[in-house]
C-alpha cells in the first residue's frame, strides 16, 4: 500500500508540474517585440518602457510595468517584452548614447538624446500623449517598429 500511495503521490506532482509549465509556457508567448531604427550611432544603449497607463507615460520609468535595456548594432536595437497579458499599452524608448542610464535635457528640458513611442507618436510642445501611442495587445506575439527622434 505505501508504494501504491507513493506512486499515485508521484504521478499526481508529475502532472501538476507539468501544468504550471504550460502556464508559465503560456504567458512566455505572449511577447512584444519592438524594433528600435534610426539611432544616429551605435554608442550607448536603449530604454525601453511598456506602460499599461497614461499614469507616468513618457517620462517615468519606474511606473511602466515592464523596463528592458538593449545594446545596438547597425543603428538598430530590439527590446523585448515576454509574459504580457492581452489590454492596451503604449511603448516609449530613448537612446541613451553616454551610457549613464538617464536621458539627457537642456536648460529647457529638450531631450538632448534620441526618444521614441510605439504608433511613432509625436507631442506637440512636449511629450506624446499615452492616448497616441496607445496600442491594443491581443496576446500573441506582436512585432512593433519604432523610428527614434532627435530634437
Amino acid at each position: 500500500m505505501r508504494i501504491s500511495a507513493r506512486i499515485l503521490l508521484s504521478t499526481r506532482l508529475v502532472f501538476v508540474s507539468c501544468g504550471l509549465l504550460a502556464q508559465v509556457g503560456a504567458s512566455q508567448a505572449n511577447v512584444i517585440r519592438v524594433e528600435i531604427e534610426r539611432l544616429r550611432s551605435d554608442q550607448g544603449q536603449v530604454f525601453c518602457a511598456l506602460y499599461s497607463s497614461p499614469d507616468g507615460f513618457p517620462k517615468d520609468s519606474p511606473k511602466a510595468i515592464a523596463r528592458v535595456k538593449s545594446s545596438i548594432s547597425n543603428k538598430k536595437a530590439r527590446c523585448e517584452f515576454f509574459g504580457i497579458v492581452p489590454g492596451t499599452y503604449a511603448i516609449s524608448v530613448f537612446h541613451d548614447e553616454n551610457s549613464n542610464g538617464k536621458l539627457d535635457t537642456n536648460f529647457l528640458g529638450i531631450p538632448r538624446e534620441g526618444v521614441g513611442a510605439s504608433n511613432n507618436a509625436r507631442g506637440h510642445l512636449g511629450p506624446p500623449k499615452f492616448a497616441a501611442a496607445a496600442f491594443q495587445f491581443l496576446g500573441g506575439s506582436m512585432n512593433l517598429k519604432i523610428e527614434m527622434s532627435y530634437l
